[in-house]
């Protein structure tokens, strides 16, 4: 039943005080949660940083770490102040937590998260919470006021992740419906992306886009940084069954084969229309398939996961196609295409890989394909809905504050490193 509900539903169907009666601590499980969480966490710092600076030119490289390691400490702080309590706090009609668990109040040693303490659950939860708003740091690079990214990752992070996080993985209304999703596909990937394309929209491209954008200045820092994202997302995945078990176990060899088949896909593609396969290429077609299998991860088995990665690592090629050249929105390091598109894909082919015939457990006795498939693609569309009306509103309201997102042309042209942290990576 856990397997099949998921980690957000499974867990707030049951009353605090019953999980207590029903469990006690397992310290193995605790252990994999922990060590989960410092996996996640290495997703975003170093993983995410690298794999976002070396993309960008010689002069923005500092600049997109700084953002990724500002993010990351400011969404410790707010989840702990308010965060987690909106997520994962007793239910307001399904749609917030409430304040009832701010800076973890009642997080003491008996409470409990299923077989863990709440305590440990809570970081876990706080490293997804990190790596969220610092995926939306790769559509606005080289052209946004430092002061800026504070603001809407931290406005972000509170009225539109911490929500959405309740709706699917604290007990809200989309959990109640029943909605699947393992490891962050909607919450984190899609989520995310939606709301990367508004930035995008919003703040306008680079200098020079779409025709004379410089490509990236380091590709061996990228392929860097995507090891280190599939590494980190073996806690991604297999942490979310809060357990160390044979779903947790399941949940990352399908992590790992979907990764290796999209990566594998994006480069055939490049080949046959190309004539070559880029290793900034094949980086990203495996972190397709690792969005991917956020959502997927825990419900379906490993042939699953390997028609997963292949459909992932297509459709996120022609998204990054598609957005730049026919919609021509800069979105610059592909958050949209990639962790969006990968999302999406995930939460609506879990419904169909799911099957027994895949090596996956099933939807259960009476539960067609079809109207699984339906329910997905409401979650998908309410979150990409609230996503986009609160960026929007975000993005509006910093822009006020600040003066404006962009910096002035010079700026860019200087390159943020030195006109907005006052350092350089390279010696140059």
């Amino acid at each position: 039943m856990l397997r099949r509900m998921g980690l957000g539903a499974a867990f707030a169907a049951l009353p605090l005080p019953a999980m207590a009666e029903a469990a006690a601590v397992n310290a193995g499980d605790t252990a994999w949660v922990m060590a989960a969480s410092a996996l996640v966490l290495l997703m975003t710092l170093p993983g995410l940083a690298m794999f976002y600076a070396g993309q960008v030119r010689a002069q923005a490289v500092l600049s997109v770490v700084m953002q990724c390691f500002a993010v990351a400490c400011l969404s410790s702080v707010l989840w702990l102040a308010v965060g987690y309590s909106l997520a994962f706090g007793d239910s307001m009609g399904g749609i917030a937590g409430g304040f009832g668990k701010a800076f973890f109040a009642g997080l003491g040693p008996d409470a409990l998260r299923g077989t863990v303490p709440e305590i440990v659950f809570a970081v876990f939860q706080m490293c997804f919470a990190v790596i969220a708003p610092a995926l939306i740091v790769g559509v606005w690079v080289e052209r946004i006021r430092f002061p800026a990214v504070l603001i809407v990752s931290g406005a972000w992070l509170l009225l539109v992740y911490a929500p959405v996080c309740h709706w699917v993985r604290g007990g809200g209304w989309l959990a109640g419906l029943g909605v699947m999703d393992f490891a962050g596909g909607l919450v984190v990937h899609a989520c995310a992306g939606v709301s990367a394309l508004t930035v995008a929209k919003l703040l306008g491209g680079r200098r020079g886009f779409p025709g004379r954008v410089p490509p990236p200045h380091n590709p061996g820092m990228t392929a860097i940084g995507a090891a280190l994202l599939w590494v980190g997302w073996f806690g991604f995945s297999g942490g979310s069954a809060l357990a160390a078990d044979a779903t947790a176990g399941m949940a990352v060899a399908a992590t790992h084969i979907a990764a290796a088949a999209a990566a594998m896909t994006w480069a055939a593609i490049e080949w046959i229309r190309f004539g070559r396969a880029s290793l900034v290429g094949a980086a990203t077609g495996a972190v397709s398939g690792l969005a991917a299998a956020a959502a997927a991860s825990g419900f379906i088995g490993p042939a699953g996961a390997l028609v997963l990665g292949v459909v992932a690592g297509a459709a996120c090629f022609a998204a990054a196609q598609t957005v730049r050249k026919s919609w021509k929105i800069d979105d610059s390091l592909d958050v949209f295409a990639v962790h969006g598109v990968g999302g999406i894909a995930g939460m609506l082919l879990v419904a169909v890989l799911a099957s027994n015939s895949l090596g996956g457990p099933g939807l259960g006795e009476g539960v067609a394909a079809g109207g699984r498939i339906g329910m997905q693609a409401l979650g998908l569309l309410a979150v990409a809905a609230w996503a986009v009306a609160g960026t929007f509103i975000i993005v509006k309201a910093a822009g006020a504050l600040v003066g404006g997102l962009r910096v002035d042309e010079e700026d860019e042209l200087v390159g943020l490193d030195l006109a907005a942290h006052g350092e350089r990576g390279y010696d140059l």
